[in-house]
């Protein structure tokens, strides 16, 4: 089997998806519109979805108020310094600077602007080609 997406209930489905688009490079799949508000965004290597949608049965989770070691979003990043001030333009906020841990992996988390954990990964041995 394979992980064909991963859902997140939010407030503005759209808004976050354009974000994500002209951000991070993902591209939107499939869209739908209310009842329930979704987009289908795959990021630039096309094998792994994010669904973002905003379902009225159930309100969003604050995500602002997730632990990230609870759940966030991490991505293959060659070159974190950078794309970390270029999100933060953009109007993510840091929630830990870059690290170095013990692997020689380097790491840093911030939050998109709707508190969604991200994670900027750039591992010392990939873990995936």
């Amino acid at each position: 089997m394979r992980i064909e997406h991963i859902g997140l209930q939010v407030s503005d489905p759209k808004a976050m998806a354009d974000w994500y688009r002209e951000h991070l490079g993902f591209v939107c799949k499939r869209a739908g519109d209310p009842p329930v508000s979704v987009r289908f965004l795959a990021d630039e290597g096309g094998q792994v979805m994010v669904e973002i949608y905003n379902n009225p049965a159930v309100p969003p989770p604050d995500y602002f108020r997730v632990d990230p070691l609870i759940l966030h979003l991490a991505f293959r990043c060659e070159d974190i310094p950078a794309t970390l001030e270029r999100l933060v333009q953009a109007g993510a906020t840091v929630e830990s600077p870059l690290q170095t841990i013990p692997n020689g992996d380097r790491l840093a988390m911030l939050r998109d602007p709707w508190g969604v954990p991200i994670q900027l990964a750039q591992r010392l041995i990939p873990m995936i080609p």
